[in-house]
């Protein structure tokens, strides 16, 4: 076989387009060609599992871009994905032969085999694997950039006129893919011969149904060896033995991004959003590409006038024009509009980069393509719950009491159990009470792997979290694990699975010795338990495991809080602060009666006992000072202590970061109890120099962490003298905004504002405010 340049009438075999994948110039090449030659059939590389699927193309409702998705039935995680969008040349030769009742299949390594060699990778066809050709090419022509080259050579052929033969630009690249191949072989991917071998069987076979008048679209790379002289059985030799696997095929939407080379697709492009608008683009694609940026741009507030895009026009014309190039390409394009629309600045420019240049775009296919009954029960629930896939990032605000928003919360948690995540929660900008949640949400063609993934635990969502989570508990080889994993069943709703994992809860905790797993454990188990209310769950069981719990660790803790380094002491710390929450979190939520009280007495003593850490006897104290369990007068004998003579600075100032360090507050305690401020600023002051350097990294990072407003006020106390009593000695007024006492006359006067404001006030009051 030989590659024929012209129509039907023309000898040679078969007409052989050899194209770019994803190359809007080679796909209206392609439509120039099957035009002119009008073949009785046609060809495209890709899976021939696939040819029950061509039919779709046609549908009113698969917009590209789309990808066939292959996947091994026993291991679905091992799946392949060969994606097309509206401007890939193989997409516009089924999309013109299902327009013409033109027969079309696929020709190239069955999926069977090509998943059975490789491991899960989520490209398709590439174009030379060891090599890259199109490099090689533009080298060969002098220029640095393959892109830029092909654009030049390709994607704006046509600048001056159309040729008058449609086939010729694919013979000339048919020559020079020859010459590539006879000096690099294949390129370095012996997997290309097998794949070529398979192509050529099923090109015989087309020839001997349909004739010598068929088209064959396919990777420009593989025209040599299409067109050369094998025989039957050297071909088959090739494919003797190949391992295979049970392969199942259908379509799914891709996205622009992941068409972009950057996403890790093998025969990606750097820039399908531009490539797009040139296969779209009727005519004037510059002025039309310009006009894009600028109401892209205007839409995040930034002037761009009607002057700015013609100048943006001419600009990107004369700088092609200087760089000897045939038409205006991206790189033009692109320096005008940092030159014009964004005044130099690459900012505005990342997001037309984002937006535009790659973009946003995720294809559609219909409802009757093939899926697995995993994939049906979500999309039915995506449309009853109006929760629609998005290609681009998009933040979602939940209100729980509502029942379709508590029904979404529930959808995306379950789909998180079985491994589909296709939201994250995330921090929201407004309430933080629990009735709220924020996600933010971003779909990903691997998802449908995921999903198809997930079929093995159920045919509807709610069933197949239900049963991985039981799963999950079974094996939870920690317990952090099963507590992280009641926490999930909780938010997504999933009542039969609930006992299964309390019970693998309930065994793990008995057998955990290791107070720091316990205590690591609680605040989440604390946490979980808020969402019974909200999410009208019972907890009762999750409640019980929980007090069992933190009363272990009431009695642990102390021990486990002494002789520790200053690493082991930090995380000690985090942990007594997670439990003090998680204790007020189940007083509140559960029966625990004298929980809270025997908590107090385990800080009190690790306030008190000189083995445990300072920055541990510190928050242990600061805990109980803001829970009114420890009185000033006890809180400045403590500290005094902590910071007296006899202890060593460092030991001191881990004391002092534990007790007012990180953001619990400890600035503002400073600022309004001066005997407190006094005592810090006496032993700072009393610091030995020898020793000072070694201390004042970690006094630095304890102040640090203030408001500078606080700062700024600590400073002037300590200025003015306040605390140390020489301010009340000497008379030093005290700083401005702070007096000496409570002034009861100023206070009283604000409760009728107050009462008025909180709905409180009765009509004598409101008549004393208003009167």
């Amino acid at each position: 076989m030989t590659p024929r340049t012209g129509g039907p009438g023309a000898s040679g075999g078969p007409l052989l387009l050899g194209i770019r994948h994803h190359g809007p110039g080679s796909a209206r090449a392609v439509l120039a060609a099957l035009e002119s030659a009008r073949p009785s059939a046609v060809l495209v590389e890709g899976p021939p599992e696939g040819d029950a699927l061509l039919p779709l193309a046609a549908h009113s409702r698969m917009r590209p871009p789309v990808a066939l998705l292959a996947h091994a039935v026993d291991d679905p995680g091992r799946a392949a994905f060969w994606p097309l969008a509206d401007f890939s040349p193989e997409w516009v030769a089924i999309r013109w032969a299902s327009a013409h009742g033109v027969p079309v299949r696929f020709v190239d390594l069955p999926a069977a085999h090509s998943l059975a060699l490789r491991e899960p990778r989520d490209d398709g066809p590439e174009e030379g694997r060891g090599i890259d050709p199109l490099g090689i090419l533009a080298g060969t022509a002098g220029y640095d950039d393959p892109e830029r080259w092909w654009e030049d050579v390709v994607e704006h052929r046509g600048a001056d006129g159309e040729p008058a033969d449609p086939c010729a630009p694919f013979a000339a690249l048919a020559e020079a893919m020859t010459a590539l191949r006879e000096a690099y072989g294949d390129g370095g991917d012996p997997q290309d011969a097998v794949r070529e071998a398979c192509m050529r069987l099923q090109l015989r076979a087309a020839r001997k149904e349909f004739g010598d008048g068929i088209a064959v679209v396919c990777g420009a790379w593989h025209v040599p060896a299409l067109a050369a002289r094998t025989t039957v059985a050297a071909d088959r030799a090739l494919l003797k033995g190949m391992p295979k696997v049970r392969a199942e095929l259908t379509w799914v939407p891709w996205t622009h991004r992941r068409l972009a080379r950057y996403s890790g697709y093998g025969a990606g492009i750097q820039s399908p959003g531009w490539y797009g608008h040139l296969f779209a683009a009727p005519d004037r694609p510059v002025e039309r590409w310009m006009t894009k940026v600028a109401g892209l741009l205007r839409a995040t507030d930034r002037t761009v006038s009607s002057a700015d895009v013609i100048e943006a026009v001419r600009l990107a014309g004369t700088l092609a024009a200087l760089r000897g190039r045939p038409a205006v390409g991206l790189d033009e394009a692109t320096d005008a509009v940092r030159a014009v629309m964004c005044q130099g600045s690459d900012v505005p420019l990342a997001l037309v980069r984002d937006r535009l240049v790659v973009g946003e775009v995720l294809g559609e296919v219909p409802d009757t393509a093939p899926a697995v009954p995993l994939q049906r029960d979500l999309d039915k629930q995506q449309r009853t719950l109006r929760l629609r896939p998005e290609a681009g990032r998009r933040e979602l605000e939940l209100d729980l009491r509502k029942d379709t928003d508590a029904a979404r919360s529930r959808l995306l948690h379950r789909l998180r159990v079985v491994g589909v995540h296709w939201g994250e929660p995330a921090v929201g900008r407004g309430s933080t009470g629990t009735f709220r949640e924020s996600w933010r949400l971003q779909w990903e063609p691997e998802l449908h792997v995921r999903i198809a993934e997930a079929g093995v635990w159920g045919t509807t969502v709610l069933g197949a979290a239900t049963a991985r989570a039981e799963s999950d508990a079974v094996s939870a080889s920690s317990l952090a694990g099963v507590t992280a994993l009641a926490g999930q069943c909780l938010l997504a709703g999933l009542p039969e699975a609930l006992p299964v994992v309390m019970r693998a809860l309930a065994d793990r905790a008995a057998l955990d010795t290791d107070v720091g797993h316990l205590a690591d454990a609680l605040p989440a188990l604390a946490r979980s338990l808020r969402y019974g209310d909200v999410r009208s769950t019972d907890t009762a069981a999750l409640g019980e495991v929980a007090v069992g719990l933190a009363e272990r660790v009431c009695v642990g803790l102390p021990p486990a809080c002494t002789g520790l380094d200053a690493d082991a002491a930090g995380e000690a710390q985090r942990r007594v602060e997670g439990v003090h929450l998680a204790i007020g979190l189940l007083a509140g939520a559960v029966r625990a009666d004298g929980l809270p009280e025997r908590w107090a007495g385990v800080l009190h003593q690790l306030a008190a006992r000189d083995a445990v850490a300072g920055v541990i006897r510190g928050r242990a104290a600061r805990l109980l000072l803001d829970d009114g369990r420890l009185a000033r007068d006890e809180a400045a004998r403590l500290m005094g202590l902590a910071l007296s003579p006899g202890t060593a600075p460092a030991d001191a100032a881990a004391w002092i970061e534990g007790f007012v360090g990180g953001a619990a507050g400890g600035g503002l305690l400073l600022v309004h109890d001066e005997r407190l401020l006094g005592l810090v600023d006496t032993w700072l002051s009393g610091i030995p120099a020898g020793t000072f350097d070694a201390v004042l990294p970690l006094v630095r990072r304890t102040f640090s962490a203030y408001e500078p407003g606080v700062r700024r006020t600590l400073g002037e106390l300590v200025r003015r003298g306040a605390g140390s009593g020489k301010a009340r000695d000497e008379g030093v007024p005290a700083a401005p905004g702070f007096g000496e006492g409570l002034d009861e006359d100023r206070a009283d006067a604000v409760v009728p504002v107050l009462r008025l404001l909180l709905g409180l006030d009765d009509p004598s009051e409101r008549e004393l405010v208003t009167g």
